[in-house]
């Protein structure tokens, strides 16, 4: 059996650009355990430049990155729709151009260029056949107010919020101060529009750290979110993995932080020494023999949660229709609140492109990492196969009608 020629796009200009790296070089060595795939690796550079080598499947190499790169080749992607071609030049001055062919791309960033849309839309253009969002649920996903919005239009529960810009926010702080105070009261989480990692979120139990947590998070997006915080809560997180109709969630994890809500550090960085594992559970380190292990898979937490059975089934009925309201495809994680105080459940937001593609979460549903892939990339093959049915265009002959014409309407 000819094997399906799969392409991993990782890294880019992006602060999650390190996560991703994480994440992808996860998923290549789960790929490569099997013998259905030939995987093609492409780093994206913070600077935006495209690189390939079997050099970048391992981890350990990212150490140095100029010095990985030194073994890496430059690539672009052929610009021919439906050609499915990275181009490649050799080193030397008379080094041949290098065609390498993909099937299948498997896009393994986060944040922005990768999860907004913007790669997605590169790649419709392209006409090949990707795993994970489209154009719309990458971008809606990506952008925590628009996100907010489609959520509330269909019913689902979130949190009470308000949002301006940057602009406004600089033009009348006494006025922003005294809106979300009046509106929201205290404490509040304040967010920038479109980062996730906890990039650039604050909480704000008064004024003077509002405007303090204001101005950091304006230094990272000119759309500010500020919502209700929530006192007195636990922070479940569930994964929707399919596509369509053809939808189910995983286990649900509570992740385990002494802070007052889940930070960078929390997510990434609380692996190290001194932890518990990769699960974050005592006993229960779930990274299923992956090389390069880290990023979420190595956050503090526990899997499955502790929640009576009819909480965890609403969990994962909150998150499959919040997948279904954004037109999720491939796999996603959707963070959810539980309010201890009232019992009710909020939606916080959902990843379109999880760290770590919430490999672990699956793996304690009893789905590994290799059969995480093979349905990622169905997932990638369905969607392709759901366009090809569509009508794009229109064979006329509307542009005879102005030969040896001015072309004006008049």
């Amino acid at each position: 059996m000819q094997k399906i020629r799969l392409g991993v796009l990782y890294g880019g200009p992006s602060v999650e650009h390190e996560i991703s790296i994480i994440s992808a070089v996860q998923a290549m060595s789960a790929a490569l355990e099997g013998a259905k795939y030939e995987i093609t690796p492409v780093y994206i550079s913070k600077d935006g430049l495209w690189y390939t080598g079997q050099e970048l499947l391992n981890m350990a190499a990212y150490a140095d990155l100029p010095k990985l790169l030194g073994k890496c080749q430059q690539v672009h992607m052929l610009a021919d729709r439906g050609a499915h071609r990275l181009v490649a030049r050799g080193r030397g001055l008379f080094a041949k151009t290098q065609e390498i062919s993909l099937d299948v791309i498997l896009p393994v960033m986060h944040g922005a260029h990768g999860e907004d849309g913007c790669l997605q839309g590169f790649l419709e253009l392209l006409n090949i056949p990707y795993a994970g969002p489209g154009v719309l649920a990458a971008a809606v996903g990506m952008d925590k107010i628009m996100m907010k919005n489609v959520l509330a239009a269909n019913n689902l529960p979130v949190l009470p919020s308000i949002w301006f810009t940057a602009d406004e926010w600089f033009a009348g702080r006494a006025a922003k101060l005294q809106e979300a105070e009046q509106k929201l009261g205290w404490p509040i989480i304040v967010k920038p529009a479109n980062l996730g990692s906890s990039v650039g979120i604050s909480r704000a139990a008064n004024a003077d750290e509002l405007a303090v947590a204001l101005d950091e998070a304006a230094g990272f997006s000119n759309r500010l979110l500020l919502e209700t915080c929530l006192t007195d809560l636990r922070e479940i997180n569930c994964s929707v993995l399919g596509y369509g109709s053809k939808i189910r969630a995983s286990v649900c994890e509570e992740p385990l932080t002494d802070n007052a809500f889940l930070t960078y550090q929390d997510k990434y960085l609380a692996g190290g020494k001194g932890s518990k594992g990769a699960s974050g559970v005592k006993g229960a380190k779930i990274t299923g023999g992956v090389k390069g292990s880290g990023g979420m898979s190595d956050a503090r937490r526990q899997v499955p949660a502790d929640l009576p059975a009819e909480q965890t089934a609403e969990m994962q009925r909150l998150a499959c229709q919040a997948f279904t309201a954004l037109d999720g495809c491939g796999v996603a994680r959707v963070d959810l609140l539980l309010d201890k105080t009232s019992g009710r459940s909020y939606i916080n937001e959902i990843n379109t492109i999880p760290g770590s593609l919430s490999f672990y979460l699956w793996q304690a549903s009893g789905l590994d990492f290799a059969g995480l892939i093979d349905e990622l990339v169905e997932s990638a093959l369905w969607r392709q196969r759901s366009k090809a049915k569509l009508t794009y265009s229109y064979d006329t002959n509307i542009l005879a009608s102005f030969a040896g014409g001015s072309g004006s309407k008049g």
